[in-house]
């Protein structure tokens, strides 16, 4: 684009700008009937219901409902279960988790596994969460194979013991309130 015709354009913005904000903005006010605390300005602001809130844009009339982390009982019971794994991802704002790849020292040296989890809902029930977990046999160091266990009985224990905490968790949390 033009250089003249950015600086024409952007002039041009600055003049409709500035004179449909001189109208209101440079008001004269009677400070016997404005405050001239801040705070008490503000408070009279809301009580005639002036000003704008984040909840009067998005229609909301608190009726909000949050979900952290810590609140989120299934997520607790998923970390709680899985705190022997080291992890490589765990975030909750994308709803996963992703150990790294683990081997015990029952199994052969060559196997190892790899346990993710996605959350379908918040709600404790067991189609709330997919469990995925991939097995990897090194014949060595440079050669392996890797494989996903469909409905194995890693994921199946895991899906019931995350569940069960899960409900045991949310119970306790009810019972506190």
């Amino acid at each position: 684009m033009n250089y003249n015709l950015k600086k024409f354009l952007v002039s041009l913005f600055l003049v409709l700008f500035l004179t449909n904000c001189g109208k209101d903005f440079f008001k004269k006010v009677d400070t016997r009937k404005v405050p001239v605390n801040a705070q008490e300005r503000a408070r009279k602001n809301v009580e005639e219901g002036k000003g704008v809130s984040i909840n009067k844009i998005l229609n909301r009339r608190g009726n909000t409902n949050f979900q952290f982390s810590s609140s989120n009982p299934l997520w607790r019971a998923s970390l709680e279960t899985l705190d022997f794994l080291p992890m490589t991802t765990v975030d909750y704002a994308g709803g996963m988790i992703i150990s790294d790849w683990y081997s015990d020292n029952t199994a052969s040296s060559n196997e190892s596994i790899k346990i993710t989890i996605r959350f379908l809902s918040n709600e404790v029930r067991s189609n709330s969460l997919k469990i995925i977990v991939h097995k990897k046999i090194c014949k060595t160091i440079s050669s392996c194979n890797t494989s996903i266990l469909e409905n194995s009985a890693i994921s199946q224990e895991l899906i019931t013991t995350i569940v069960r905490k899960a409900a045991l968790m949310e119970k306790a949390d009810k019972e506190k309130k």
